[in-house]
């Protein structure tokens, strides 16, 4: 069985991530790097205590590295601090691993990632999928989700009233562009991770939705 690593586990794609790791049987643990403990514990979950500027590169050691971090401009005050959290974590953290024997990097960024991109967030996204293919991980899966739906601890104004719009209109929206739950994008990540794919795959939006109604699995 294998070891998985999450980053960004507080998240609402993390979240659910977090709870179908640790229950799905091709992973004997599952390595949490956290600012602050978790609200649940579990035999298989580990919960390493870390601070992301100075962090012990040795801890980073997974077969599979799962990257669901991801914060807004208004919620990190700064483009120095949205910077860290959505392109530095992200690679320091798949740089160390690769380093440490990792075989899959997983990561989350969103539709529209560009690295020429003018708008600042979608640049950053494409940017951070630029470098993590430079690294030339064995596998690297990118995961590309339009307008995320589900509970979030912290409240984004501007996406709720997006999400009640597009729900409303959800017959006219082309698939690729349809706002899609947390957890679906969760299922796709932990069903493509166990597929073996080799080099680099994009996965859109649409494509993403065909995992909305995976059945669960549970120990």
């Amino acid at each position: 069985m294998k070891t998985a690593l999450i980053i960004g586990s507080t998240g609402l794609i993390g979240g659910h991530l977090t709870q179908k790791l640790i229950n799905h049987p091709a992973y004997s643990k599952v390595k949490a790097l956290v600012r602050k403990p978790l609200s649940f514990q579990h035999p298989k979950l580990e919960q390493i205590i870390v601070d992301f500027d100075h962090l012990d590169t040795s801890l980073v050691v997974a077969d599979d590295i799962f990257c669901c971090l991801g914060t807004t401009m208004k919620q990190a005050g700064s483009k120095e601090a949205f910077y860290k959290v959505d392109f530095t974590y992200p690679f320091e953290i798949a740089k160390a691993a690769l380093k440490n024997g990792a075989r899959q990097y997983f990561i989350v960024t969103a539709m529209g990632a560009n690295a020429n991109s003018v708008f600042y967030y979608n640049r950053v996204k494409g940017e951070i999928e630029r470098s993590l293919t430079d690294l030339h991980f064995p596998t690297l899966v990118v995961f590309q989700p339009s307008l995320l739906l589900g509970e979030r601890k912290e409240s984004r104004a501007g996406e709720g009233m997006a999400s009640v719009i597009m729900k409303g209109l959800d017959f006219l929206i082309p698939a690729k562009y349809k706002a899609i739950k947390g957890e679906t994008v969760a299922n796709a990540m932990i069903t493509i991770a166990q597929r073996g794919h080799k080099g680099k795959k994009i996965v859109t939006s649409a494509e993403m939705q065909s995992f909305a109604s995976i059945t669960p699995i549970t120990l």
